[in-house]
């Protein structure tokens, strides 16, 4: 009974928010005026007990912490006028959720998650194996594209509580979904602005092979209150993509293609 009356709040208060969050500002319509980018959370994909995708010598949550502080170092140097915050900035684990809420809480304007992309193929080297980048944004309604979107989640099974922690990540709840979708709408544009402008940077600048940006349901994702992107920088069971990614010279040029379009991006909507 006690939880059926405490589900029953959440729903009401779920959707009182909906109706607050609806008030400012109509759906899929935020930041295309007047917005500006003041301070970007940078997020090193999984760490401490949770090491990530694995390749034949490293763990996706190193690399991802390394290109995360290479990240921070480039904004500081080359655009000083903006401010980061790093979820992590050493071999820890945080909390999914955790990471949005050092997000919400910074008052970010654009949340950058970094990983490493794996396939089924394992690390053993053979011909044509996958290969390429790949940028997701937060959405539910891709059903059949969740694949990227299940081994992220995965993370929230290192975290104690985890199904009472993400009950409200439950799409399947009308009061949920509907948020959700809220959310979803409020930032969607933007998002997928920012992931094209990546995407294009990386294959056009860089020569990588582009796998597109994509609509996943990435719990990462889903509740900062900013345009928020996941990179997928390439696949670390790849051996060839897994020496490029350990490399000082591929996160350099991961870390210059995102600078790059952090900078068209800005342009982009002070112009508006």
């Amino acid at each position: 009974m006690r939880q059926k009356y405490t589900r029953l709040i959440c729903g009401v208060s779920v959707l009182c928010l909906y109706i607050l969050f609806c008030s400012f500002t109509p759906a899929d319509t935020i930041v295309t005026g007047g917005y500006k980018i003041k301070n970007i959370i940078i997020d090193a994909g999984h760490g401490g007990k949770d090491a990530g995708a694995r390749g034949q010598y490293s763990y996706e949550k190193n690399v991802t912490l390394s290109i995360a502080k290479k990240l921070d170092a480039a904004i500081h140097a080359q655009l000083p006028d903006l401010t980061t915050v790093l979820t992590r900035s050493d071999d820890t684990f945080i909390e999914l959720r955790r990471r949005s809420t050092i997000a919400n809480q910074s008052k970010g304007n654009l949340f950058i998650s970094i990983h490493c992309n794996s396939s089924a193929e394992g690390t053993a080297y053979r011909a044509h194996k996958q290969s390429g980048v790949m940028v997701l944004v937060y959405g539910l309604h891709r059903a059949k594209e969740q694949a990227e979107a299940m081994r992220e989640n995965a993370s929230i099974f290192e975290e104690k509580n985890y199904q009472q922690n993400y009950q409200a990540l439950d799409d399947s709840d009308p009061a949920n979904a509907i948020i959700l979708d809220a959310f979803t709408k409020k930032y969607r544009k933007q998002s997928i602005m920012f992931g094209d402008y990546l995407m294009r940077e990386f294959t056009d600048t860089d020569g990588r092979a582009a796998l597109g940006v994509r609509e996943q349901g990435v719990y990462v994702l889903a509740n900062s209150a900013m345009p928020s992107v996941l990179i997928e920088t390439g696949f670390i069971n790849n051996p060839d993509e897994e020496e490029y990614l350990n490399s000082d010279e591929g996160q350099t040029a991961i870390v210059q293609s995102i600078i790059r379009s952090i900078t068209t991006y800005r342009n982009v909507l002070s112009s508006r």
